[in-house]
C-alpha cells in the first residue's frame, strides 16, 4: 500500500510500524481531521482499514470499543472545531495560506447554504467539507445544542458505514487480495463529490473552460491525498 501517498498515510505502514498503538494514532488522526484544518489527512482509509485490520485479526481491538472510539474522536474534533471557530471568526475565514485556503471555506460555506443543518451528517462523508464545516458552524454562531445534536449524528452514521464496511469486506477475497485498489478506489470515490461542487461553484462564477479545468487540476491534487 506504500504507493498510496506518504507513509504517515498509508494504514498497513502504520499498523506494522507502530502495531497496537496504531488504533491511538488512527484516534488522533480523526480527531484533528474532523476540526483543525488538516483536509488531507486520510479519515476514510483509516477507518476502512481498521473494520478490515479488525476482522483479519491484525487487529485485535473490540469491533465496539474501536466504534465508540472512533466516533469520540470525531465528535470531539467537531467540538474543538466549532469552538475555534466561533472563537475566531472572521479573521480565520479570511486567511488564505496552505493548509487554511479561502477557497475550502468558500466550498463548505455553499454546500452549509444548500443543506442546512443537513450539512453536518451529509458533509461527513465528503473530504475537506468535513473538515471545514464545523468551523463554519461556529463562525456563523449556529446553536451549540443543534450543532453538537447533528454533528454527532453525522460522526455516528460515518463511522458506522465506513469502519463496518472495512470489517464486513475485510475477508472478502478480492479485497484481500488487492487492499491497495480498494483503498484507492475509496479515495478516488471521496474525492469526486469536491470535485463536482468545483466545478459547478467555478462554472457559476463564469469561469472559462481552461480556468475550470486548471482549478479542478487543483482540487485533485489538494484532495487525492486524504
Amino acid at each position: 500500500m506504500h504507493a498510496l501517498g506518504p507513509q504517515w498515510m498509508d494504514p498497513q505502514y502504520l499498523l506494522d510500524t507502530y502495531g497496537t498503538a496504531f488504533f491511538f494514532i488512527a484516534l488522533a488522526i480523526v480527531f484533528v481531521e474532523c476540526g483543525l484544518f488538516f483536509p488531507i489527512l486520510p479519515g476514510d482509509t483509516l477507518l476502512f482499514s481498521v473494520g478490515i485490520f479488525i476482522a483479519g485479526g491484525q487487529l485485535h481491538d473490540n469491533l465496539l470499543v474501536a466504534l465508540v472510539g472512533l466516533f469520540l474522536a470525531a465528535i470531539a474534533g467537531n467540538v474543538v472545531g466549532y469552538e475555534i471557530g466561533r472563537g475566531v471568526g472572521s479573521p480565520l475565514r479570511n486567511h488564505d495560506g496552505r493548509i487554511v485556503k479561502r477557497a475550502y471555506f468558500d466550498q463548505t460555506e455553499e454546500f452549509f447554504g444548500r443543506y442546512g443543518a443537513r450539512a453536518l451528517v451529509l458533509g461527513r462523508f465528503v473530504p475537506v467539507v468535513r473538515t471545514y464545516i464545523t468551523v463554519v458552524a461556529g463562525i456563523g454562531r449556529m446553536e451549540r445544542r443543534h450543532f453538537v445534536t447533528w454533528s454527532a449524528v453525522g460522526a455516528a452514521l460515518w463511522v458506522l458505514v465506513v469502519t463496518l464496511a472495512g470489517y464486513f469486506l475485510g475477508n472478502v477475497g478480492f479485497v484481500k487480495d488487492h487492499l491497495e485498489l480498494v483503498i484507492l478506489g475509496i479515495v478516488v470515490l471521496s474525492v469526486i463529490p469536491m470535485v463536482v461542487e468545483y466545478l459547478r461553484h467555478r462554472r457559476a462564477r463564469g469561469m472559462s473552460p481552461e480556468e475550470v479545468r486548471e482549478g479542478s487540476a487543483d482540487v485533485v491534487e489538494d484532495l487525492g491525498r486524504s
